[in-house]
């Protein structure tokens, strides 16, 4: 993306950050050391609330700025720029509700970095897409509600981090809320172990009798499903910056490499022009919806995400031929990268279910 995406002041202070406090850890991040320090830093400088006015804790610009921080912390650390995206997504959904006291609760803390902050909103989406059966049950209490129930993994939790998740209601539709930090309802649980990306304070969630006060609901039944066609626009298109640093970072590689094995790589598939031109036209499609009128291009972004998703696999799997047996180091950011490549066409809007929820809309459309 390009760096004139972020005023100098802002873009500089936050590459000086990533390449002084961040790129040290990338490797042992991958490994379990969750970047806590980093990211309350990241916040003070404004890297989750780009898109956010100033008097909410944001730097005043758009989507796009928000997209290219992701992209910068994804260059050097997938891992961190997902955890990026889980905190710029959670002040998205505060940015979005209309729920008064809520947004002057969390939402400049959030942006700030203040309060860490995992979204559990993977097995909603998924459920709300045909995929899957929704984990967390709530019924009506007084003002509030009660909410019960597990999700498998939920990531940028730790102690003193906030929670936002979604769930069904048992006379039929759904809330959204968030669970304050240390919230003695709720508990996490280690996950098993993943083949990489291990310090991204990933851990199961249950949830017991959580008392949920109406001041903490985002979204009530009724609002539900209008909030969901608000937020999930902005969810998707934060999650093609990770996917764009990922790119960014091979195509660095396989220049580097080609300096002195360009006649032998040149007989791979996936060349540095070739993925140069598709990393292009998929960061002008980005900023173009970026730019518009979210509520009017499902479609159109569905298929961008799906594109991030796609390329990121290309790129990076082609970054380590192009390395060779160097790539296939530990040590080597190209195997990580494959790795973090392969999550993001995981994590949920997963690469299958982006296709799935395109096939939907094409079949609509026709």
């Amino acid at each position: 993306m390009s760096t004139d995406l972020l005023p100098a002041v802002h873009g500089e202070g936050i590459d000086t950050l990533i390449r002084e406090v961040l790129a040290p850890q990338a490797q042992a991040i991958d490994e379990g050391r969750y970047p806590g320090d980093f990211m309350r830093a990241l916040g003070s400088l404004g890297g989750f609330g780009a898109a956010l006015p100033a008097g909410s804790g944001g730097l005043g610009l758009d989507l796009a700025a928000q997209i290219e921080i992701i992209a910068r912390v994804g260059r050097v650390c997938g891992s961190t720029a997902f955890l990026t995206w889980c905190q710029a997504a959670c002040a998205w959904y505060l940015r979005q509700t209309d729920n008064a006291a809520a947004r002057a609760r969390y939402l400049a803390p959030i942006a700030r970095g203040e309060i860490l902050a995992g979204t559990g909103m993977s097995n909603a989406v998924k459920h709300l897409a045909g995929i899957e059966r929704i984990n967390l049950r709530a019924r009506r209490d007084g003002e509030g509600y009660r909410v019960n129930g597990a999700l498998p993994w939920v990531s940028n939790l730790g102690p003193g981090h906030l929670l936002i998740a979604a769930a069904a209601l048992e006379e039929g539709g759904y809330v959204m809320f968030v669970v304050p930090p240390d919230s003695e309802a709720l508990t996490l649980r280690p996950c098993p172990a993943f083949a990489g990306m291990e310090g991204t304070g990933t851990y199961g969630v249950h949830l017991k009798n959580a008392w949920i006060p109406a001041e903490d609901v985002l979204a009530e039944p009724a609002a539900f499903e209008d909030y969901i066609r608000r937020i999930k626009p902005g969810f998707l298109l934060l999650q093609i910056g990770m996917g764009v640093g990922l790119v960014q970072a091979s195509l660095e590689t396989i220049h580097a490499t080609n300096q002195r094995l360009s006649h032998v790589n040149t007989y791979l598939d996936d060349q540095e022009a070739d993925l140069e031109r598709d990393f292009q036209a998929l960061r002008a499609e980005t900023l173009r919806l970026a730019g518009l009128d979210l509520d009017a291009l499902p479609l159109d972004i569905l298929r961008a995400r799906a594109r991030a998703s796609e390329l990121g696999l290309r790129a990076t799997q082609s970054a380590a031929l192009h390395a060779g047996a160097a790539g296939y180091l530990m040590s080597s950011p190209a195997q990580r990268r494959l790795r973090e490549a392969l999550f993001v066409a995981i994590v949920t809007p997963a690469l299958k279910h982006l296709r799935k929820e395109i096939h939907a809309l094409e079949q609509q459309a026709a």
